[in-house]
């Protein structure tokens, strides 16, 4: 076994309780030393419940703490950059939940503070280790879909807007709403499957039009906390087209909220010589042979595959050495100036350029 990483947690809300702590616990090479929360008894409660030693409420301390190897970043949006630039600075290696910034300025702070540190950094995109999204990558690097040339992907739910009132739908803490939320796993979903070419130019337009609705028939909606007449100030629902350097084009759709018949996720490529969807996570895969139209479903098998931690777990296999980063920081800055400049044209009413 590789040395026992030491990992220290910034923000032990909702995401790190359901998506992070049960992987890092399960982790042989990796052991939980330090909690950090501005809500401390938050993390005094988790620290007690899983014998955690060290608790603090201000990231600065837990940063001087030696011992720590990696820092597990899962506070609200606005302190990501902050924290992971901070974190790198420290010498520590970094793990931080998306999306990467609040701005493309931050985003680039991140990679810069990475490259001068030679520390891994790393941003959850937990649906590229989705079973169905590994396949289709290796059937695309196979030549077997050609020239992908367009897309659509989306996430669209009901009612299913988190944390109402509080941070996730304060713009100044979030940086948005669905776009930034739910856009950066799709939109990043899309642009990897197409071999991350550089985007050039976006169109959106974003709509707020269920701001007082009670209704919720989402699991999503559970994170955040939720705040009695607090603010909200972002979208709840946002549409777009994306244009690349080489042509290629993806249009795009999120909300929080719209009349729709049911939440659902999706994807669908269309390439010269095949095309492929995934539609709640099931892969389809749209072709011809022997002079006839086919359509294949790949045997994908009935694992319990958990993507948030396949991600956590490739982050350290990355950090022992073990493997090669399947996300560089260069694909968080590209996410980045996608989603600001779309929130841009939104507000235009107009093309921007990047």
């Amino acid at each position: 076994m590789s040395k026992k990483l030491k990992l220290g947690v910034v923000g032990t809300g909702n995401i790190f309780k359901v998506a992070h702590l049960n992987p890092w616990l399960e982790h042989p090479e990796v052991e939980i030393v330090a909690l950090c929360d501005v809500v401390r008894e938050r993390a005094e409660k988790l620290a007690r419940e899983h014998d955690i030693p060290h608790v603090y409420s201000d990231y600065h301390d837990l940063l001087r703490n030696e011992e720590i190897d990696m820092v597990d970043i899962c506070t609200p949006n606005l302190y990501h950059s902050e924290v992971a630039v901070a974190a790198l600075k420290a010498g520590k290696h970094v793990f931080c939940e998306k999306p990467d910034a609040v701005s493309p300025e931050r985003a680039q702070e991140m990679a810069n503070a990475a490259a001068a540190s030679g520390k891994v950094l790393m941003t959850m995109r937990n649906n590229r280790f989705l079973p169905a999204s590994q396949y289709l990558k290796r059937f695309i690097e196979e030549g077997q879909m050609g020239d992908i040339y367009t897309g659509r992907c989306g996430w669209l739910r009901r009612r299913g807007i988190p944390g109402k009132g509080g941070w996730f739908t304060t713009k100044e803490l979030s940086g948005g709403g669905p776009l930034i939320d739910l856009g950066v796993h799709y939109i990043d979903l899309a642009v990897w499957m197409m071999g991350n070419p550089k985007p050039v130019a976006v169109s959106g337009a974003t709509y707020c039009k269920f701001a007082n609705t009670e209704l919720s028939d989402s699991e999503h909606s559970q994170f955040g906390d939720k705040k009695s007449g607090g603010t909200f100030d972002v979208e709840d629902l946002a549409t777009g087209f994306i244009r690349f350097e080489n042509g290629a084009t993806l249009q795009i759709e999120f909300s929080w909220a719209s009349n729709v018949q049911e939440e659902g996720t999706f994807l669908e490529l269309r390439g010269t010589k095949a095309g492929a969807s995934m539609i709640k996570g099931e892969l389809k895969i749209f072709g011809e042979s022997a002079g006839q139209l086919v359509n294949l479903q790949p045997v994908l098998g009935k694992g319990n595959v958990k993507p948030h931690g396949a991600h956590l777990k490739h982050f350290v296999d990355v950090v022992q050495g073990r493997a090669k980063p399947i996300l560089v920081p260069q694909h968080g800055v590209d996410m980045i100036n996608i989603l600001s400049a779309m929130y841009r044209s939104a507000e235009a009413g107009a093309e921007v350029r990047l």
